[in-house]
Formats: C-alpha cells, sequence, structure tokens
C-alpha cells in the first residue's frame, strides 16, 4: 500500500496576526505539531509506504526567511534524511508577482532549506495574475522538482496551474511530458462532464479554436508548408506549432473561413473539398467575393457555401452561352474554328481566324457581336481522377474595356476554355444571345 499525507497551515503575515494571533514561533509549533501526529499515526501502519507533504500555504505573502524556518521545524520531525520520502510544496496560493519574482523563491528556498538533497520541491501556483503556467515553468527551472496543476486550469477564482497547456508547451519543446494527452477531445469531454464548465475554444492545445487559421496570411502559410511536408518529416508548420494529429485532431479543423480570411485560405478549401486548384490571380478575386459575403452574412463561411459561391459566380454557364460542338481546323494560315453554342432549340453557329484556339473564337465573337476582346489570363488544370470533369479552364479577359472572369469544368481542356471564354463575355454582351446574321455569313463575305 501507498498513501501521502498533507499537512500545510498559513504561513503568511496577515494570516499569522489577523487571523490566528500568533507569532513566528507560535505558528512553527502549529506546523511541528502537524508534522509529529503524521509520523505517529504513519507509525502504526508500517506496511503502508507513506510520503509526507507539506505546505506553508499563502507562500507568497510569506518572508522568505520565515518560510525556510517552518520548513525545516517540519523537515526536523520528518527526517527526510533518514529515508522518509518528503515533498515540500510551495504554493502560490493568491498569485503576488510575475512569475521571475516567484522563481527567484523557489531558487533562495532551495539553496537555504536543510535536507535539501533529500526531499522534493514542488510548486502549486495559481492564475490570479494569468501568469500560473509561466511561474511553474519558471520555477522548474530555478530548480523545483515536481508541479500540482489541474486539467484545463479549474480551480477557486481564476484558476489552477493547467496542466495540459504546460505538459503540451513541453511537448512542443521537444521534451516528453510523459503525459498521454493524444485523446484531447475525450479528454476535454470528460472534464467538461465532471466540472460542469465549457472549455474556451481558444484554450491552448484544447480548446475548438487551437488549431484553426483565419488571418489569410497564416492560411496561406498554412496550405504551402502542408503542401510540401512529406510523410516522416520532422514537423516544421508555420502557425502550428505542434502536429493536430498528435491530439487526436484532422488537418481539416485547420483552416475555417470569415472576413478576415485571404486567397490562401479560400484555396485550401477547394482545394481540400473539392479538387480545384485556382490560380493566383482568381485567388485574389474570388478571396474578395468571399469575404464580401462574410461581411454581409457575418460569422464564417464553410466549405459548402465557398464552393456554391465559386459555382455562381464563375462556373453558372448561361443557356444561351453553352457550348455544344467545336471544330479546330489548323493550316498555314492559323486555326480555323466552327463552334456551335446556345440552347439545343435556337443554336447559333460561329466561325473565326487566329493563331490559336482562344484568339480564333475570340475572332469569331468580334466578328458576330462587334465586342473588342483581349485576354489578360489563362490557366488551365488538370483533375483528379475519376471524375466526369477532367479539366479546368479559367479565364479572364477585356471585353470593350470590361474586366470580366470565368471558369469551365469539362472532360478536355479544349472545351473547358472556350466554355470559360463564352461565359466572360457573356458577362459584357449579356446572358441571352443577340439575335442577328450568323458569323459564317460574315467570314464568307
Amino acid at each position: 500500500k501507498k498513501a501521502i499525507v498533507h499537512v500545510y497551515n498559513s504561513t503568511s503575515t496577515v494570516q499569522r496576526e489577523q487571523v490566528f494571533g500568533l507569532d513566528r514561533e507560535g505558528i512553527c509549533d502549529i506546523a511541528r505539531n502537524g508534522a509529529t501526529l503524521v509520523k505517529a499515526f504513519a507509525g502504526r501502519y508500517p506496511d503502508t509506504e507513506w510520503t509526507f507533504q507539506y505546505s506553508p500555504e499563502s507562500f507568497t505573502g510569506t518572508e522568505l526567511d520565515f518560510a525556510k524556518d517552518v520548513i525545516d521545524a517540519v523537515t526536523g520531525v520528518w527526517r527526510p534524511d533518514q529515508g522518509q520520502p518528503v515533498i515540500i510544496n510551495l504554493p502560490a496560493t493568491v498569485e503576488m508577482s510575475t512569475p521571475n519574482v516567484f522563481a527567484d523563491q523557489i531558487e533562495w528556498i532551495g539553496e537555504n532549506i536543510q535536507y535539501r538533497d533529500s526531499l522534493s520541491i514542488s510548486v502549486h501556483t495559481h492564475n490570479d495574475r494569468g501568469c500560473g503556467v509561466a511561474a511553474a515553468e519558471l520555477a522548474v527551472m530555478a530548480g523545483a522538482d515536481r508541479v500540482e496543476g489541474t486539467l484545463m486550469g479549474n480551480g477557486e477564482r481564476t484558476g489552477n496551474m493547467d496542466l495540459v497547456t504546460m505538459a503540451m508547451n513541453l511537448y512542443s519543446q521537444g521534451v516528453d511530458p510523459q503525459l498521454d494527452l493524444s485523446g484531447m477531445a475525450e479528454i476535454t469531454e470528460v472534464v467538461e462532464a465532471c466540472t460542469e464548465i465549457s472549455t474556451h475554444p481558444r484554450h491552448p492545445y484544447a480548446g475548438e479554436l487551437v488549431f484553426t487559421a483565419f488571418s489569410g496570411s497564416h492560411q496561406d502559410a498554412i496550405r504551402k508548408c502542408l503542401a510540401r511536408r512529406k510523410d516522416g518529416d520532422v514537423w516544421n508548420v508555420a502557425y502550428l506549432p505542434i502536429d493536430p494529429s498528435d491530439l487526436g485532431r484532422r488537418y481539416e479543423e485547420v483552416v475555417r473561413i470569415n472576413s478576415q480570411s485571404g486567397k490562401g485560405g479560400v484555396a485550401y478549401v477547394l482545394e481540400r473539398d473539392y479538387d480545384i486548384s485556382l490560380p493566383r490571380w482568381l485567388q485574389i478575386e474570388f478571396s474578395k467575393v468571399v469575404q464580401s459575403e462574410a461581411e454581409t452574412n457575418g460569422g464564417e463561411i464553410d466549405s459548402h457555401t465557398i464552393h456554391h459561391l465559386f459555382e455562381e459566380r464563375y462556373l453558372k454557364v448561361a443557356k444561351d452561352w453553352a457550348l455544344r460542338t467545336y471544330n479546330l481546323h489548323r493550316d498555314e494560315e492559323g486555326v480555323r474554328a466552327d463552334v456551335v453554342v446556345g440552347a439545343d432549340e435556337t443554336p447559333v453557329s460561329l466561325e473565326g481566324r487566329g493563331l490559336g484556339a482562344v484568339e480564333a473564337v475570340s475572332d469569331a465573337l468580334t466578328r458576330r457581336f462587334g465586342v473588342s476582346i483581349a485576354v489578360e489570363a489563362y490557366d488551365e488544370f488538370a483533375l483528379g481522377e475519376g471524375t466526369k470533369a477532367n479539366a479546368l479552364a479559367c479565364i479572364r479577359l477585356n471585353a470593350n474595356g470590361k474586366l470580366c472572369s470565368a471558369a469551365a469544368l469539362a472532360e478536355d481542356t479544349t472545351s473547358a476554355t472556350l466554355q470559360a471564354l463564352f461565359s466572360a463575355v457573356a458577362q459584357e454582351v449579356g446572358e441571352q444571345m443577340p439575335k442577328g446574321a450568323d458569323s459564317r455569313e460574315s467570314v464568307s463575305a
């Protein structure tokens, strides 16, 4: 059998003078008597392995020389130098100073108490100044052997030192805290059920938002680092000090979109969930569409909404501008394009010439509608296997001085490119096909 017995008494000036009405020696007598009672009780059960622990409560409000005297009074009874396991627990019952000052106090006690080499120094920090974890970390650097805390920092007033945060801080620096926190979601759920206290969404390591990035620049950096990382590489991802999977979290939770998000985050969501890669110019343009939606409706924009916005803004094809058939013929003068667009019941034939397919179809549109077309950006991408649409084309052009952008999905890159061209021109000409002479008549004339 093993047992730990904890003795503590108040030692601060306020406690001893205003609560107990005793001088220093009177307080030492209380501590000494308590230690004697514990030792006598333990002696009645010699088959049990006893560990004695003493805390000068309100240590941080106690004169250091007096704290030493009380500790020495207790250890003089327990005699750790003779083999009795002893823990001296030094609590910041109320956090009164900066972490470095608390660490200085721990260091001084360690250098001045008797039997230091035969006992363990523990610290028990609270979070009244919001520095409970920092105070415990510096105390360990100052010589403490042990720390006390609670899961998620729950405790009196502003709480105790958070064991989860301190352990994961060590882990992020390559130090094994010897605590298994891989099931963080389950741990959080149990703590919340036991305490009936919700975990703050921005709680370090355990919060819902801890591995999320709303800032556009952060999202872009995370996306690029994850794309370049290979299995087995040392974890080195911008803005993510540890691998989320080490805590049972998923990469899908890393990037979330709101009005603060930029092109990188929006592009990451489309790549991750829909296998759609956008050129940089379209990332910039489309991110403004998403930001506008977020500002209008407030809150976050989910993946489904982002995809819907992209379809409505860039992929939607007006009935009169749907590509039906095309025929490209190259000769000594370049490329001749014969294209049919429009609804099945009212097809329109277009014909034009140019050095390439895009230039030839642009010529056909100019002949047919008198629209001046200058292509400013054009990109095409192959999509993943197993999808009906195997190509994505994105185009931005200047039509009669107006910038028009569109994209299209198709089974081949040429079809996607021509459809994107028609959808972009439709933004200037109008979704309904203007009625007039067939372009073939213009070419023949």
